[in-house]
């Protein structure tokens, strides 16, 4: 398999020319965009709360696709316009069979995570499908030489990363049957579920450090990404409830709800599109554990404002913080490997081999690599005004008649975490303008 995605593991002869260094003056930029990206993915899985109301977990995850198409077809529009999408998926085709795979994992991948929030909540959870990380180190080391010619301090961190985040795991979801002990079948199928979504969203990063080493923009990939996930997604929903009519019977029943499921999506997204940043300037090994912090965040809303755990024994609240903890400590550890000269040699030698295989102009993709893309001059069309009204249009038919969830939830704490949303977002989307210009 790694020799048709990312090339033999022997080291390719290179010119002077083709050894430039490798993309890592974003390395920074990178990690604060991973960072803000688990603030958001930690928060936008909020909404799925509301399977606790007793709501299909298909039709809640269809909603949030839905959410999450139109959010990826209008920020893009936003940020960059149509023309510079088009540009740049006519300049690398190949990468949209790509994306619609990609889609296609996350579609799969979040409705697991709808049966695993029901079934043992968020702050059990998010742990438990956070082990992506593994998969994530194991698929940028095989595939895309990431850590090669690393130090043995950075391997070191890294293995004893992952063995933090394995232990972790393990302790939560011993406590997600204790704490369940009255529906011990269900707290299995709820671990088995964020297990699950954890190997699929840990594959997921394939197809995105694949795009990204051949220089392709986040902002344009993420467009055909919503294929593979609406696609995916309207299957899952028809197939496995029964029938169209049973999904349409379903949806009727949510509509008080879907407005929100709509914003949790649109949420997602923006949590997505700094993690996909930060998969572009730092690599899979070091994007994925940052970003999975959301784990805190996942733990602090399920706490603090949902309550969860508050039924259980203190020991159990100490050993889930702790568990918690350790995951994230380990996620920070393989996050400190630092970058050696020899592994910035390798991740210049994978941007060749793609510009080999796929015929792309190499000193193109080098600058992609560093944030510097070339402009294309195109003065943007009409239905660049049209599609975000139109999504604001459909956010707004929802919003009328939407009701707030009938569920106990701590209003102050809503409102403190809701803050730090909107301040990460507002200081790592500046910065990232700045230093890039969204490129």
């Amino acid at each position: 398999m790694s020799s048709n995605l990312a090339g033999s593991r022997e080291p390719i002869a290179t010119s002077p020319e083709q050894t430039a260094p490798a993309p890592t003056i974003h390395f920074g930029l990178g990690t604060l965009c991973a960072l803000a990206a688990g603030v958001w993915l930690g928060g936008a899985e909020v909404p799925a709360r509301l399977v606790a109301s007793g709501y299909s977990p298909f039709a809640i995850s269809f909603c949030m696709v839905i959410g999450v198409f139109l959010a990826r077809w209008t920020l893009p529009v936003v940020m960059k316009g149509t023309p510079a999408v088009v540009r740049d998926l006519r300049r690398r085709p190949h990468l949209m069979l790509w994306a619609i795979l990609a889609g296609s994992l996350w579609a799969v991948a979040n409705t697991l995570t709808i049966f695993a929030i029901r079934d043992v909540g968020l702050a059990i959870a998010f742990p438990l499908w956070n082990t992506n990380t593994l998969i994530g180190i194991f698929w940028g080391w095989a595939l895309f030489h990431e850590l090669d010619g690393a130090s043995g301090r950075a391997w070191a961190r890294v293995i004893g990363g992952a063995a933090a985040i394995v232990l972790g795991s393990v302790l939560l979801s011993a406590i997600s049957v204790h704490t369940l002990a009255g529906t011990p079948g269900r707290a299995m199928q709820g671990v088995a579920a964020a297990l699950g979504a954890g190997l699929l969203w840990g594959t997921m990063y394939v197809p995105y450090r694949k795009a990204y080493i051949t220089g392709i923009n986040p902002l344009s990939f993420v467009t055909i990404f919503t294929f593979g996930e609406v696609g995916t997604m309207l299957f899952l929903a028809v197939a496995l409830p029964g029938s169209l009519a049973a999904l349409g019977r379903q949806l009727h029943g949510l509509r008080p709800s879907i407005f929100w499921l709509l914003l949790g999506g649109f949420c997602w997204v923006i949590g997505d599109l700094f993690q996909q940043y930060a998969t572009k300037y730092v690599g899979i090994s070091r994007a994925i554990p940052l970003s999975n912090t959301n784990q805190l965040w996942g733990f602090a809303w399920g706490v603090l404002v949902f309550g969860e755990l508050s039924h259980s024994g203190g020991s159990a609240r100490w050993l889930a913080l702790g568990a918690s903890g350790l995951t994230i400590a380990g996620a920070m550890l393989i996050a400190g490997a630092t970058v050696s000269a020899a592994e910035s040699a390798s991740g210049v030698r994978a941007v060749q081999r793609e510009s080999s295989r796929y015929r792309l102009d190499l000193d193109e993709m080098l600058r992609a690599q560093n944030g510097e893309e070339s402009a294309g001059g195109e003065r943007r069309p009409l239905w660049d005004v049209f599609i975000p009204i139109a999504a604001i249009a459909v956010f707004a038919w929802f919003a009328v008649g939407a009701r707030v969830p009938q569920m106990p939830m701590q209003l102050l704490w809503t409102t403190a975490l809701t803050a730090i949303l909107l301040v990460v977002l507002a200081g790592c989307g500046w910065l990232l303008w700045k230093k890039t210009r969204f490129t």
